[in-house]
């Protein structure tokens, strides 16, 4: 049996799953928690990772390995190889004038055109330029941008202070499309834009993380050519070696274990998911996201859309909701329901909840751009005010926030044949019927998983047999079409935008 393995190194956590080459069935797992804030020293995400690796088993037996991850963090190294301060996160608001100068001083349009996507004070591009306005002495010391996945698979490999070959940073399209100083469509990097993000003259001197394709890989320092890594010690049991850091870390690894270039954490759920051209994938967390996998690029001047890349060779359009899962979370709290409870209210009542509409600003919204907004109840009469109407309203609104995402990706031109539903929410019964009725498109609910390590595992396995794998998918449910052009005409009809 040959073995690979995928790593989903989230916000939250580091999940680590093994997997069959051939099946696609997973043989082990583990998982590690990563510390809470919007900013972290990235040496967190590798402690957590060992652990996670150990938890799972090691990876002494495995062919490849990839690292999928969160998104947009910036990891800033100087030409020691050493972390400048702690990353910030895709969470972390404090670029958010930064994203506003950028704007200013480039133009929306041209950054659409440039990179497909337009500043937010999600994406790396602003938080350069808060280090170059905020930490000037830091900004100055800046030899190489990493994203959290390039950083983690580079020390994986064996790279890091005891051995900073900087030229040795690999990452994929789809975390490379995240920074907006990366064109996913040249698949290059916008070098001046990141020189007027850091506010220098020129920004030839900064190493970027080399942008492999699905199938192609690396090796690790102690066995890539003209690298002074630390000496290996041999591994009895695989022939391999071991990765050793002055700290004392060690991982065991086989002999030629092949490393993935990675992806980004939307990018590797579709891969895990086996999305293609037609697939949009609406996942419902704390925060809510809507991506399809399409063969062109989106160039979206408004902002809406960002079009990142996927990892597949394709493009990965996609809005992003702040109040998704949380929205159930509240008026479950309210009704002083469970959230069984909660669907068994919802279904209980009428698709419109006899009028009432909840519109779910709860915490502002990014999609349409309300920073300052909050949750309104509109329709409340003596017959609509009912605890059934309130839970449904609950998740229409929900819904109907995902589904103006959805719209805003048909005007860039998506075609949505069917609809994947994921996420800790899409689990339970209320929501997956109710988005059939929501959303006009059929919609199917795949077996809870961790996605995004399943998308870096296939990825894994891809750089193994040089082919995408075609790993089946188990569905948790696959409710009747069954379309209620009420529920979004009511929402339209008091929506705030």
């Amino acid at each position: 049996m040959t073995l690979v393995a995928g790593i989903d190194s989230s916000t939250q956590s580091c999940k680590v799953v093994i997997r069959d080459l051939d099946s696609g069935a997973v043989v082990r797992s583990g998982r590690a928690s990563h510390p809470s804030g919007t900013e972290v020293d990235p040496e967190f995400w590798w402690e957590a990772l060992r652990t996670a690796i150990a938890d799972a088993g090691g990876l002494d037996d495995v062919a490849a390995v990839s690292v999928g991850g969160q998104q947009h963090g910036m990891v800033a190294l100087d030409a020691s190889g050493r972390v400048i301060r702690p990353a910030l996160l895709w969470n972390d608001t404090r670029s958010a004038q930064a994203a506003l100068d950028l704007i200013d001083e480039v133009g929306a349009a041209d950054f659409a055109e440039r990179t497909g996507t337009v500043p937010v004070a999600s994406f790396t591009i602003t938080k350069l330029r808060w280090l170059a306005d905020a930490e000037p002495d830091n900004a100055a010391r800046v030899a190489a941008v990493a994203l959290p996945h390039d950083w983690l698979t580079w020390r994986l490999r064996g790279f890091g202070p005891h051995n900073p070959v900087l030229a040795e940073l690999i990452t994929d399209r789809s975390d490379a499309s995240g920074t907006t100083y990366f064109d996913s469509s040249r698949n290059d990097y916008d070098r001046a834009l990141l020189a007027l993000a850091l506010r220098r003259p020129t920004a030839d001197d900064v190493v970027l993380p080399a942008v492999l394709q699905p199938d192609e890989f690396r090796l690790a320092a102690t066995e890539t050519p003209g690298n002074a890594a630390a000496t290996p010690t041999t591994t009895p049991a695989t022939g391999g070696s071991t990765v050793v850091d002055p700290a004392g870390t060690s991982i065991p690894l086989p002999a030629r274990i092949r490393f993935a270039p990675g992806a980004g954490d939307n990018a590797a759920a579709a891969l895990g998911l086996g999305a293609v051209p037609g697939d949009v994938v609406v996942s419902i967390g704390t925060s809510g996201t809507v991506f399809a996998v399409t063969e062109s690029p989106a160039r979206d001047a408004t902002g809406v859309v960002a079009g990142f890349a996927d990892a597949a060779g394709n493009y990965l359009p996609l809005v992003a909701t702040l109040n998704a899962a949380r929205i159930l979370d509240a008026i479950s709290t309210l009704l002083d329901a469970d959230h069984t409870e909660l669907g068994r209210l919802a279904l209980s009542a009428e698709p419109g909840s006899a009028g009432a509409v909840l519109q779910p600003y709860f915490e502002g919204e990014r999609t349409p751009n309300l920073p300052q907004a909050t949750g309104t109840l509109f329709g409340m009469t003596l017959a609509s005010t009912t605890r059934p109407n309130l839970a449904r309203a609950a998740i229409e609104g929900m819904l109907c926030g995902l589904a103006d995402g959805l719209d805003a990706l048909r005007s860039q031109g998506v075609v949505a044949s069917r609809l994947l539903l994921i996420g800790g929410a899409a689990q339970n019964p209320a929501v997956s019927t109710i988005a059939a009725q929501v959303f006009s498109v059929p919609v199917v609910v795949p077996e809870p998983g961790e996605y995004v390590a399943a998308g870096a595992a296939a990825q894994a396995a891809w750089v193994v047999t040089g082919s995408r794998p075609t790993w089946p998918i188990a569905l948790l449910a696959e409710p009747a079409v069954d379309f209620r052009p009420v529920i979004r005409d009511q929402y339209r009809a008091v929506a705030v935008v």
